[in-house]
């Protein structure tokens, strides 16, 4: 019999894949065994194993690139480099996730001396008005695994039971117990993080992630016939745009509107720069990308979208950086404007994967998600009236932290579906009485039936004027593509006329109270477990509930006069406060005067700075070109005294010549007188 992985919790299980799979060390066999494991992979699938195994043990890649010329070391490295800062915990995650698609009944093959059994007596304890019971694949027969309870304080095996529904919706004849239909028709590939819209009686199923690959095919299940069917989409126009309306995606949101379900924001392998909003008319299979205007939001998944009148509230999310978001933006379908808000209040923390509900069109209600590190189990209320955000107490058995849920609201019941905590998937199927914010469980199933999954969806249908709740896919330890069913029962709203009384509109008595505050939490404390129970109309004391009904007026009235005298003394000190401020603002504006003046005069002390360094410039200037016209002068000179010199010189030699030839000259010219002189 094979051992279901989600048995473990999420640690456990990743270490017995690990060892399954040959990482580690921790096979008792031969380092040769291990490798023959891992070699039974493709190349693709065993380095992204290994680059998952790396970031789950050591923490993002640090180790220095290996060289080009050694292939396989090159590629592991560039598989754990990919990763980049992804949790251990996702890492680990999404390794069981890869090993269990390629290898599906690997953990029957896991050794007992690997695994350290984990027995949860709280995860298998029946709880008090929950049914608990097991159900089986969508036309398929086998035999549920036993699962170990304590039966006053022993150990006792129980065998699950199996329901298996045959003949369409009508033939759901038990209430607040999820079933398996038998369907017809080829069955989508499994998947997760898709998007599901209900459009005459048909649940359209769009794209998903399905082992780390986004998926872009639309499938259709016929919830009159219960037959599946594939729709081969085309793009309204041959164009650049076009090959955008194909792009695969995951965690985005389907929402039907007008005769066409709209896909808003997703998970895509090249993020989108903004937020796409793609319109696919089931009449002629064609998508169409709408056009926006004002600012749209940046590209993210993860995201609520909730159709309020003819509005899209969006509201958190995770982008492309993976970063965690809490904005709130709203569509207007009408005019196809986005809008972004920032309400008063404290808004919720980042998250993405939770879900949200409208109530009575003005409240916006925001529960669960998760973080890179935790998830959350709180409840956060938008006024969409004042835009404000509020975080009342929830009544009743408050749910466990939870992520990747599904939610749908039927009346005034919120329905809450799957989900999971980063170790098992959640069991419980809870709803919310949103006018009394009161929680109470509606079913309990065993951790290895798809309802207990992740990244599920979740649609409201109907059969013969009675609401039937259809959920399809998830993940919890394996891919799923069943369809599973649950008709709601009328006790939750029967249960909740005990809390309403005179306070019928809780939510809105409180957030009325909140809208000049901010966010307030009511001190009265929940009713005590066991104390709120189902009344049936025709046993219902009418004395009884109408003294409950004043004294839990009388006690609300207490509670608020309470509060409000906390909120006086609170804006008291706020107003003293505001005081000392606006001294201190005054202080701070007489100093600003006189560093203003300061500035002032320092400014005019550097533009007169400035001038006479001008000035001083223009002199350096002149300077140099007279310089310039010495160093010519000097020149000049220095070649005429080289001239003079030369001449000085030429005429000394030429002094002596002339001198001898004179004598010369007079003795040829006088010789005549001296001899007549003689004579």
């Amino acid at each position: 019999m094979a051992r279901p992985s989600s048995g473990l919790a999420r640690p456990e299980r990743f270490y017995a894949a690990a060892a399954y799979a040959g990482f580690g060390g921790l096979l008792s066999s031969s380092s040769s065994s291990s490798v023959a494991l891992v070699s039974r992979f493709q190349d693709d699938v065993a380095l992204l194993l290994y680059g998952l195994y790396q970031q789950a043990m050591v923490g993002p890649c640090n180790v220095p690139k290996p060289r080009v010329w050694n292939p396989v070391e090159h590629s592991k490295w560039t598989s754990w480099n990919e990763l980049g800062n992804m949790a251990s915990t996702e890492a680990m995650r999404l390794f069981v996730k890869i090993l269990e698609e390629e290898d599906p009944s690997w953990y029957s093959r896991v050794p007992d001396s690997m695994i350290e059994p984990v027995v949860d007596a709280e995860i298998h304890k029946p709880q008090s008005g929950a049914t608990s019971f097991s159900v089986v694949p969508n036309g398929n027969s086998f035999l549920e695994p036993k699962t170990v309870t304590l039966e006053n304080g022993n150990m006792v095996e129980t065998q699950d039971k199996n329901i298996i529904i045959e003949g369409g919706l009508g033939s759901v004849d038990v209430y607040d117990q999820w079933v398996a239909p038998t369907i017809s028709g080829s069955r989508p590939r499994p998947r997760y993080e898709h998007g599901a819209a209900l459009l005459d009686d048909k649940m359209y199923i769009f794209g998903g992630n399905h082992n780390g690959r986004y998926l872009r095919d639309i499938q259709v299940l016929d919830l009159k016939s219960l037959a599946w069917s594939k729709v081969e989409a085309n793009a309204v126009a041959e164009s650049p745009e076009a090959a955008a309306l194909f792009v695969p995606c995951a965690g985005h949101s389907l929402i039907s509107w007008e005769n066409k379900i709209l896909s808003i924001a997703g998970y895509t392998k090249d993020p989108f720069e903004m937020v796409t909003v793609r319109a696919f008319d089931p009449q002629t299979c064609m998508w169409s990308n709408l056009k926006t205007y004002g600012k749209p939001p940046i590209s993210r998944g993860g995201q609520s979208v909730t159709l309020v009148g003819k509005t899209l509230v969006m509201f958190g999310g995770r982008d492309a950086k993976r970063n965690l978001l809490n904005d709130l933006h709203i569509l207007d379908l009408e005019t196809m404007t986005w809008d972004e808000f920032d309400a008063i209040g404290m808004p919720p923390s980042p998250r993405s994967d939770h879900v949200a509900a409208c109530y009575a069109d003005q409240y916006l209600l925001i529960f669960g998600g998760g973080s890179h590190t935790t998830c959350f189990n709180d409840l956060h209320v938008l006024d969409l009236k004042h835009m404000e955000w509020s975080k009342p107490k929830q009544q009743g058995m408050i749910p466990a932290p939870r992520a990747g849920h599904a939610g749908i609201a039927v009346g005034e019941n919120w329905f809450i579906v799957g989900g999971g905590d980063n170790k098992n998937g959640v069991s419980e199927t809870l709803v919310l009485n949103m006018p009394t914010l009161s929680w109470s469980v509606v079913s309990t199933i065993q951790d290895h039936v798809p309802v207990a999954s992740e990244g599920l969806s979740l649609v409201l249908s109907s059969y013969n004027g009675e609401d039937v709740l259809v959920s399809c896919g998830g993940y919890n330890g394996r891919y799923s593509n069943e369809v599973y069913v649950l008709k709601p029962s009328h006790k939750s709203n029967l249960q909740s006329k005990m809390m309403e009384g005179s306070a019928s509109d809780n939510i809105i008595a409180f957030l009325s109270t909140t809208n000049a505050s901010g966010c307030v939490e009511p001190e009265s404390e929940a009713a005590p477990e066991g104390k709120i129970r189902e009344i049936m109309m025709n046993g219902v004391d009418l004395e009884s509930l109408n003294m409950r009904s004043e004294d839990a007026s009388s006690q609300l009235v207490a509670a608020l006069k309470t509060e409000k005298e906390e909120l006086e003394a609170s804006v008291a000190r706020q107003q003293t406060q505001n005081v000392q401020l606006r001294q201190e603002v005054s202080e701070a504006e007489m100093g600003n005067i006189e560093l203003t003046k300061e500035l002032q005069s320092v400014r005019g002390q550097l533009a007169a700075e400035q001038s006479r360094c001008f000035k001083l410039e223009v002199d350096v200037a002149e300077l140099r070109q007279k310089l310039q016209t010495m160093e010519s002068l000097q020149k000049e000179v220095e070649f005429l005294q080289r001239q003079k010199a030369t001449s000085e010189q030429a005429a000394l030699s030429a002094g002596p010549r002339q001198s001898s030839g004179g004598r010369l000259w007079g003795w040829l010219a006088g010789a005549p007188e001296e001899k007549s002189g003689s004579q």
